[in-house]
């Protein structure tokens, strides 16, 4: 007999997602102990795993992508909010093409099932799922970014972006439902876990909190961000797993009214009023303004007495989720916009920022320096020249060179360097997506690097930390901010030659040389120990 006072966790309301019937003979009923019986081709999940993550490399919903458009139309916007959403716009439309994914992370591959009993595949769906990953990564420009540890210190990407994350649940009834997702390192680093008491649990200690930890997300994972809030939960990771769903909007069909039996519970007053205080930050859309969130989502959750976990993180401009189901009816996808071109505006490109100065980096360092010294931060830059790309694992080495008394090379004193990865190049284009990473993973080199008179100039994506700007200010550096979330574009329309220059072996992390024309960037710290994000 079962407990009357069992209810579900996470009781959601009816699914109104529009879906597209994936072609193919997959599914037949049988009978079963008297029961009917879905017995689905296990073929059937590799081939609905290998389109989903085609659609959300490519593909954005049409809410997301009208709230981004509602940017350009809203007055009040800023100017750099209106230029960030016009790119994001124009990022969508080249990646609909189908060719380059939307961003050069193309993220770890996270599948959630919910298997009915009723449902049958008679074989390892796990293997299945991770085969449609495989098949996607393998076939489309994505790039891999899975390491496997050899040792506690030692590691090795995978070549071909497993492992998933597969998390499959039992439950009632004759179909089978999945949310996909495509999570970038960028937005994956900011979602944080606070463990806090009932004492926060009042509208005052609440707001401030969120006033104190809301900024912490700084804008290295790309906003306009999908922001979740989660309070309570009966673990730890039930509340992140929940911030995760919710970024998603996978449980946007909660109730609002809470009881007695220990269901979630979605505030939408709450939510308004934490949007409105995100509004007031003046971070924006990356460079300044009030589009630091798009929309944002509240839920509480039953928690234990001595208990009160909060959970924060986001879905970034990259918003790369979506749902499918099998059904007797057959194998159903997400129907994500396929014709972005319909929420382009008609934008004069003057009332985007006030100033855009063009920058020649085929010119002598110095001069480069010369010329971004005479501007304010938050400055709008075109940039056109030779850049080198390096990242993590070449600012490791190029440590190593320094520490052995080598030097660094004359490429790193004599170009910008800029913060990425590529994602893999599509035949007869110059390059694949290629959008900055998150600047603060190369913080601790700046000041040392610049001592030795390389990473005069940094491009990328976030905020920095404070030895940032001190390390700029004394040896007179410059960061600029590319934006983020637009990764197709720029490979497009911004990178007109790319070459391996040094360390080949290791893939997307190899040194880089690269030839930009009209590439756009902020200035975000200069010469003088200015820091935008640090004058919010």
């Amino acid at each position: 007999m079962i407990d009357a006072a069992f209810a579900e966790m996470f009781p959601l309301s009816e699914d109104k997602t529009e879906y597209r019937k994936l072609e193919g003979d997959y599914v037949r009923v049988e009978s079963f102990n008297g029961k009917d019986m879905l017995v689905v081709a296990p073929e059937a999940l590799t081939r609905l795993t290998d389109e989903a993550f085609h659609d959300v490399s490519h593909l954005l919903r049409p809410s997301h992508l009208a709230q981004v458009r509602a940017i350009i139309d809203d007055p009040e916007a800023s100017p750099n909010d209106r230029f960030v959403a016009l790119e994001m716009l124009k990022n969508a439309n080249i990646s609909a093409g189908g060719i380059l994914p939307m961003c050069q992370d193309t993220g770890t591959a996270i599948i959630m099932g919910k298997k009915g009993q009723q449902v049958w595949t008679g074989a390892n769906d796990a293997h299945y799922l991770s085969q449609g990953v495989v098949d996607a990564y393998s076939r489309l420009n994505l790039r891999y970014s899975q390491m496997s540890p050899l040792n506690m210190f030692d590691e090795v990407n995978t070549g071909n972006n497993l492992p998933a994350q597969i998390d499959l649940y039992a439950t009632e009834g004759m179909y089978y439902k999945f949310m996909f997702m495509a999570k970038g390192g960028g937005s994956a680093n900011k979602t944080f876990l606070y463990q806090e008491t009932k004492a926060l649990l009042n509208p005052a200690s609440l707001e401030k909190f969120l006033l104190e930890k809301l900024p912490y997300i700084g804008t290295s994972a790309c906003p306009p961000y999908h922001l979740a809030i989660v309070i309570g939960g009966t673990s730890a990771e039930t509340n992140l797993k929940t911030v995760k769903l919710a970024s998603a909007r996978y449980l946007d069909g909660l109730p609002t009214t809470g009881g007695n039996q220990g269901h979630a519970v979605r505030d939408i007053e709450m939510e308004q009023k934490v949007l409105e205080l995100t509004r007031t930050l003046g971070i924006g859309a990356q460079f300044g303004g009030k589009y630091f969130c798009h929309d944002v989502r509240v839920i509480r959750l039953p928690r234990h007495g001595a208990s009160c976990p909060v959970g924060i993180g986001v879905s970034c401009s990259a918003d790369r989720q979506m749902w499918g189901k099998i059904t007797r009816d057959g194998v159903f996808l997400e129907a994500l916009e396929r014709d972005p071109a319909k929420y382009m505006p008609e934008v004069r490109t003057d009332r985007m920022s006030e100033q855009v100065v063009k920058i020649d980096l085929n010119q002598p360092m110095d001069d480069i320096r010369k010329t971004l010294a005479q501007y304010p931060i938050k400055t709008r830059v075109s940039l056109s020249g030779t850049m080198i790309v390096a990242r993590d694992i070449a600012h490791a080495k190029l440590k190593e060179r320094l520490d052995s008394g080598a030097g660094l090379p004359d490429y790193f004193k004599n170009h910008p360097v800029y913060y990425a990865g590529p994602a893999k190049t599509p035949e007869g284009m110059p390059s694949g997506s290629f959008g900055p990473t998150t600047a603060g993973r190369m913080d601790a080199y700046v000041d040392l690097f610049q001592a030795h008179g390389g990473s005069m100039v940094m491009v990328a994506k976030g905020n920095r930390s404070q030895g940032v700007t001190e390390a700029c200010k004394k040896h007179g550096g410059f960061y600029l901010g590319s934006i983020g979330g637009a990764a197709a574009i720029l490979a497009q329309n911004a990178i007109k030659k790319v070459e391996v220059l040094e360390y080949p072996e290791l893939g997307m992390e190899a040194v880089w040389k690269i030839e930009v024309e009209d590439f756009p960037a902020f200035i975000i710290v200069d010469d003088k120990g200015n820091d935008f994000f640090k004058q919010l």
